[in-house]
This record gives C-alpha cells, structure tokens and sequence, in this order.
C-alpha cells in the first residue's frame, strides 16, 4: 500500500512558497536603492560636464579605488572618468534587469502564476520560463555584470595592483565555466528526458 503525504500537511508545505514573497519585496526596495544611486551618479556627471567642481570631486571619489594613494584630481572632466562613470552606470541597469529577472522570474516559478498573457507588456522570456531557463539567464547576466567589472578594472588598471587583476580575471573565468557547465548539464537533462519519454 502506498503511503501519502496527510492533505493538511501536503497544504501547508505548498502555502509556504508565500514565505518567499518579503523576499521579491526586498529584491524590489533593492531596485528602488539602485534607481536613486543610477540618477545620483548621472546628476553628478552632467553637473561635472558643466563645470560644477563639486560634481566632479564626487564621481573622482566614487571612482577612486580603496587603498590607493590619491593623485591629483584633474581640473576638469576626463574621457576616462566619463568612460568610468558609464561603465557603473551601465553595471547598475545590469544589476536592475537580473533583479527583474529573480523577482518576476522566481515569483512565476516557485510562488504564482502571474497570468501577464495578453497584456501589452508581456515579457517574452517569461512565457518560457522555468528554472532551468532561469538558471541559464542568471548564469549570463552575471557573466555579463563581470565583464563590466572586469572592463572598469582594465580601464583604470594603473590603480590596482597585478594580483588584483588576475584574481578578477581568474573569477571572470570561472564564472565563464560555470555558465558552459550549466548550460551543458541542463542538454544533458534535456536528452535524457527525451530520450526516456521517447524509447526506441
């Protein structure tokens, strides 16, 4: 005789997918952090490019790098500063999508239907979406916020030391790796499963 869960006991494990949703909420007040500090950065580069000292003095520290001996800060806006200021911002809308992507993606696959079909705002990857695919998408905008990483630390190398460069670059790699790794066991799955359902 085959044994089953009790109902009730079946009921509550299922309703405490709900015990997720302070978590989306904390993703989302995330968001709202990374939209204020995205304008705050932009203000302060249009301020610089107009010649407010003040703005400038602020995105040569936000720029600056921890534990390096500070030059002096040039008179005016460098193409190297600006190229800096981009790349975070650009890292920040980076951020914001995977943010997007664990809030609505999770949210539809581990708590609730959304049902979005037919509205005019319909994500497209979110028709297919199930934890696999979710897996793969996290795995490349990480490798993606990385490189953004990896590409301001290039940028300004003259601040950082070598071991620090190669140490980025090493987790760049690996993060490289672990994507082909997941994408790889994920078609794996995939054959198996087919081939299981379609026997020969």
């Amino acid at each position: 005789m085959q044994r089953t869960t009790p109902p009730f006991l079946a009921r509550l494990l299922f309703l405490s997918r709900w015990l997720q949703l302070p978590l989306y909420f904390g993703l989302a007040l995330a968001l709202a952090v990374y939209v204020v500090h995205f304008w705050s950065e932009l203000i302060n580069l249009v301020g610089a490019a107009l010649g407010n000292a003040g703005a400038l003095q602020r995105l040569l520290e936000a720029t600056s790098i921890a534990g390096v001996a500070a030059q002096p800060a040039p008179p005016h806006l460098t193409e190297t500063t600006i190229m800096l200021v981009a790349l975070s911002m650009v890292d920040v809308v980076m951020i914001a999508n995977l943010l997007i992507m664990v809030m609505v993606g999770g949210y539809e696959t581990f708590v609730s239907r959304m049902y979005l079909e037919g509205h005019p705002d319909h994500p497209e990857w979110l028709s297919h979406v199930n934890a696999s695919v979710l897996k793969i998408k996290l795995a490349m905008a990480i490798i993606g916020i990385s490189s953004i990483h990896l590409l301001r630390t290039f940028i300004n190398a003259n601040a950082y030391d070598v071991k620090t460069l190669v140490a980025q670059t090493a987790i760049h790699l690996t993060f490289l790796l672990s994507a082909l790794a997941i994408a790889y066991t994920d078609q794996v799955m995939a054959r198996t499963i087919h081939a299981s359902q379609n026997p020969s």
